[in-house]
């Protein structure tokens, strides 16, 4: 009973503190009249969340897979949850085609937890809903939650949420962002023409958080195209900047993250009293390997130092980790309920990691080619730099297990250099920022990674970035 207590205070305290005062901008009167412009100029926006931020709904039985920790939630440590959670595997399958009845249903504003029948939601993207909002960009989100400062009219239906299916490839979640700018692009141009101001095209400024702003990148460079079979890098074409003008990334691993490595590994543990992933669950997910940091940026060293290439799929298997390992045996059992033989089971699960070390590398290469954008792209990048952010891990010599030895600034989830894609970092170290992404600005806010939305600093400039800054 005295755990129960301390928990529930625990809880209560957090929340408390999440709720702390800033002296905060007046956005509505900052903003108001930039946000009533006539209907000839402007941008639509649309915002993209990053991994976990979108919920997942079972098809068939309209189960809600990801979106909330209660008792009506799919269930991972359990054989039927673990199945709907998990990505199929299946020898000779390219990913593309390992499909299930699983699909994204709305970026998820909240996050519900229900601890001893006491319900609770936390915070999530309803931050940038709400500075949206205040701009006057309005969808049914920020309709129906209130979200608004300001008046910003009845007319205002150019403001969308991307959900998509984050265990997925990013370039196949790219190739459906792809779509919705065709999809909403036609949309909006329809409600101009019935609303007596017809325009011969609009544009979009895309917000992206996180991973969101992987698939993002990628769209850019490389519009809805598949990455080569091959494996080669394609051309940078930029075909996806067509219809888009501003692109802000917060907090975005560009050069991966050591929790990509962790999750991999170990799984996720969301705390205590909340369903653990095990790491063969989450090994099924193709983004996962998406994010693993870079070898040439010294991010994985063995106990002498010397760096490990974690996208070498062979170190996975003679090691054990991830789904290689031998004592995921059961898990790969709850996932492969119709494969009798367990070494066939093993098989299966190599195979698919193999496939995903093999797509997370030419995906990482696609987009770290040098490619400076065509004009009238702009990209600008929010991220943190206060928080101790782990930036390496050492391999023992068992080659077992792992730990986060080095840190670096960032916000507690995405290291500063990550964000950036610095490329000095384990190499030669200059004054000046080299890296691939040519940033038409950067900003660097105190805060964590979720807390990047939160902060006062945030709503101001990307409202200023969207409504104010001249247009090239």
């Amino acid at each position: 009973m005295k755990k129960k207590l301390f928990l529930l205070l625990f809880v209560a305290t957090m929340l408390a503190c999440g709720k702390a005062q800033y002296k905060t901008p007046d956005l509505g009167g900052l903003y108001s009249k930039a946000a009533r412009r006539s209907h000839d100029e402007g941008n639509a926006v649309i915002v993209i969340p990053g991994i976990l931020g979108s919920k997942l709904r079972d098809s068939e039985s309209g189960q809600l897979v990801w979106g909330a920790f209660e008792k009506t939630t799919s269930d991972p440590e359990s054989p039927e949850g673990a199945r709907l959670v998990a990505i199929p595997m299946e020898v000779g399958v390219p990913l593309s085609d390992l499909t299930d009845n699983v699909h994204s249903d709305g970026a998820l504003d909240k996050v519900k937890v229900s601890l001893f029948g006491l319900p609770i939601e936390l915070n999530a993207y309803i931050n940038i809903l709400s500075t949206l909002g205040a701009g006057g960009y309005l969808d049914e989100s920020i309709a129906s939650n209130q979200l608004n400062q300001i008046d910003y009219g009845e007319d205002h239906f150019t403001c969308f949420q991307f959900d998509y299916d984050w265990r997925l490839d990013n370039v196949e979640n790219a190739k459906r962002l792809n779509d919705f700018i065709e999809e909403k692009r036609a949309y909006i141009l329809e409600e101009y023409e019935k609303r007596g101001h017809p325009r011969e095209d609009v544009k979009f400024d895309i917000v992206a958080h996180s991973m969101g702003g992987l698939l993002t990148r990628y769209l850019l460079r490389y519009g809805p195209n598949d990455l080569p079979e091959d494996g080669s890098i394609p051309e940078v074409t930029w075909e996806g900047a067509e219809h888009v003008d501003k692109v802000i990334i917060i907090g975005t691993p560009n050069a991966g993250a050591v929790g990509a490595v962790e999750n991999l590994f170990v799984g996720r543990d969301f705390g205590p009293f909340l369903p653990k992933y095990e790491p063969a669950v989450i090994g099924t997910m193709p983004s996962l390997y998406q994010q693993l940091p870079r070898s040439r940026h010294r991010a994985i060293l063995d106990e002498n130092r010397n760096p490990v290439d974690i996208m070498n799929a062979d170190l996975w298997v003679e090691n054990g980790w991830g789904l290689a390992d031998p004592n995921q045996a059961e898990v790969l059992e709850w996932l492969l309920p119709d494969v009798s033989d367990p070494n066939e089971r093993r098989e299966i699960a190599i195979d698919h990691l193999r496939k995903s070390i093999k797509r997370g590398k030419q995906f990482q290469d696609a987009i770290d080619q040098p490619a400076a954008p065509p004009k009238g792209l702009r990209l600008y990048l929010l991220a943190g730099d206060a928080i101790p952010t782990g930036s390496g891990v050492t391999i023992n010599s068992t080659k077992e297990h792992f730990e986060v030895t080095d840190y670096e600034p960032g916000d507690g989830t995405v290291a500063r250099y990550s964000a950036l894609m610095d490329e000095r970092m384990g190499g030669h170290w200059t004054p000046q920022l080299k890296s691939p992404i040519k940033w038409s600005n950067v900003m660097f806010l105190f805060s964590d990674h979720l807390g990047l939305t939160k902060d006062p600093a945030f709503s101001d400039n990307v409202l200023y970035l969207l409504l104010e800054q001249p247009m090239e």
